[in-house]
């Protein structure tokens, strides 16, 4: 089985766990690759049973007393989906060639540089009635469905329990949803692990052997990660392979420039890590593919190993900057995450929200830290889950009840893990700032902090509970949505067509000015290091030096951005212009420090 490549050359990742959770059906018969989040079980069984009776089909609950009831969930639901995807992909196949049918919408979305697009366009100049349809069969055979991906955010794995109150062997959140996926009939697809390393999860991959390639080294299911850096693609890739598990791909994100959880970096900055990847590509495919070969050699004989795909997302905007990525940088495709979140015809967001979100700017996208994971978290302000948190506090309860529990990671007062944007925690946790010696000042800053934490399990699941009318979690029906930064530039509520002509350069949705994703990035480093110096203890040699290393990796960043400049790789004035204001800013700052 060989596996499919995308005509598109661009995927929509994973955002939030409602938004994409139907992605594919939606646009996986045209082409695009698109990722599903499979680690809320609860939605997944909402939404199994949303398409089985939209499907007049009858709906089999798999309830909590089952055993491996989260993996069944998953597994069924994915297959659901692929079934989905099949029906809708043989519709395009035999939709006639019109101006508005599917098919004619698959092929003039395509990217003018499609070996595909320019057959669909020599299509339509034919005139010999044989020549043509000859080749309008051929168009019809070349309809391929985009992936279906999936994506397990590593740090969510709690132990499940059995009745003696014992963790259940390979039970874990985690470890489940890895499960219901490994089983299930997807093919060609791609598993995106996200968060950093997760030992026995990864460990856990070589229990399935539907992540091993056949001889020519085609996989079923392939591996991918997401990484802010080569190091940390290096690390993650070698423990892998140590243990015969192929990385098919690296998605590099924006430390700070993309939706949902945002993993700073230590001030390396975008442009200077692509050219790192660029420049140690081989280096990397040839190091992991020794390990690999090493660790299998006794079980299987590998005949080639494909190369491995460097991909990148995060607050890219415009066809320039997408070719930028693509040509200069060399990565295999892209992602486009945030504008589709006003794409109605890609992901699933209720009207509300919508509204919202078409009309954010800047100020409205803020990095927060309303994760309970105390992972800072890319947020738009007034949702409704903002109002339902404040409404708590008002009433002198801070936090909200915790339905789904996948959040559980904090012991600092208890035994067994809470979440801190629970009743429970919030309430101990502020007992605590009170008591304490902080400054008045100082207690209440750590109590802001504090209730910023926001039931996100219940939150990035609603969306999608009021887009198909049904209940999630009673008396909680408030929404939180977790847009990247470069939303606020994006205002329409755009088609599918309207977003991937925008993507290949054949129209431009953007009004205004929007600073070059590298300069927004650069940006929100210098808004991070603003907040750095204000908590860091210039005293403590340790702290003191991790400032200054900051500082520093942002100072190389805009020298090698100076160079692109210089060697117009990048060619807009305005660029120079906001590079040279950021580095004024940076010098102003550490400054202030050395003041202090």
């Amino acid at each position: 089985m060989k596996n499919a490549i995308s005509p598109h050359q661009f995927h929509i990742p994973v955002m939030g766990i409602a938004y994409t959770i139907d992605t594919p059906v939606k646009v996986a018969h045209f082409g695009i690759n698109s990722s599903i989040s499979i680690i809320e079980d609860h939605l997944i069984e909402k939404m199994r049973e949303y398409y089985y009776k939209l499907n007049n089909e009858t709906f089999q609950p798999i309830t909590k007393k089952e055993p491996n009831f989260r993996a069944k969930r998953i597994t069924d639901y994915l297959n659901l989906i692929s079934e989905e995807v099949k029906k809708k992909v043989e519709e395009v196949k035999t939709a006639a060639f019109s101006g508005t049918s599917e098919i004619t919408k698959y092929f003039e979305m395509l990217p003018e540089v499609s070996e595909l697009k320019q057959k669909y366009l020599k299509f339509l100049q034919l005139n010999d009635s044989s020549e043509k349809e000859n080749l309008e069969s051929e168009l019809r055979e070349e309809v391929k469905p985009g992936a279906i991906e999936v994506n397990i955010m590593t740090k969510i794995d709690n132990d499940q329990l059995d009745e003696n109150k014992e963790p259940i062997e390979n039970g874990s959140d985690a470890l489940q949803a890895l499960k219901g996926y490994a089983e299930s009939d997807l093919e060609n697809s791609t598993l995106v692990f996200s968060a950093g390393m997760n030992p026995r999860l990864f460990n856990y991959l070589s229990s399935f052997k539907t992540f091993s390639p056949d001889k020519n080294g085609n996989f079923q299911k392939a591996i991918a990660i997401k990484v802010s850096d080569y190091r940390s693609a290096l690390i993650q890739g070698k423990y892998l392979a140590k243990r015969g598990i192929w990385v098919s791909e690296f998605r590099i994100e924006s430390g700070l420039n993309c939706g949902g959880h945002a993993f700073a970096t230590d001030g390396y900055l975008l442009g200077p890590i692509m050219e790192e990847f660029k420049q140690k590509k081989h280096e990397l495919q040839s190091e992991l593919s020794s390990l690999y070969r090493s660790a299998v050699a006794e079980e299987t004989e590998i005949l080639a190993l494909p190369e491995i795909k460097i991909t990148v997302q995060g607050g890219i905007g415009t066809f320039e900057e997408d070719t930028l990525l693509k040509d200069y940088f060399q990565a295999d495709a892209t992602g486009w995450g945030s504008p589709f979140l006003l794409c109605p015809e890609a992901t699933t967001v209720d009207k509300e929200t919508l509204e919202k979100l078409q009309k954010s700017k800047e100020k409205d996208i803020i990095l927060s830290h309303s994760s309970p994971l105390g992972v800072r978290f890319n947020y738009l302000k007034g949702a409704s889950g903002e109002e339902f948190r404040r409404k708590n506090l008002l009433r002198n309860k801070p936090g909200s009840s915790c339905p789904e529990k996948l959040l559980e990671s904090n012991t600092e007062f208890t035994e067994k893990p809470i979440c801190t944007a629970s009743h429970k925690y919030q309430k101990l946790k502020l007992k605590q700032i009170q008591h304490s010696d902080l400054s008045n000042e100082e207690k209440a800053k750590e109590a802001e902090k504090l209730f910023q934490k926001e039931c996100l399990c219940t939150g990035l699941c609603n969306s999608a509970a009021k887009n198909y009318n049904f209940s999630f979690v009673k008396k909680m029906d408030f929404v939180t949505v977790c847009p990247g930064p470069n939303l606020a530039y994006f205002d329409g509520e755009y088609s599918l067509q309207e977003l991937t002509d925008h993507i290949y350069g054949r129209k431009n949705v953007l009004d205004g000015y929007r600073p070059h994703m590298f300069i927004k990035e650069l940006q929100l480093y210098i808004d991070y290091l603003k907040e750095l110096k204000e908590s860091t203890d210039f005293s403590n040699k340790r702290e003191a030096k991790k400032f200054t290393r900051f500082t520093q990796n942002l100072d190389e960043g805009i020298n090698y951005y100076k160079n692109l400049f210089c060697g117009r790789v990048i060619k807009e004035e305005q660029f120079l212009t906001d590079l040279l204001v950021c580095e004024s800013q940076i010098l102003e700052i550490t400054h202030q420090a050395e003041v202090a």
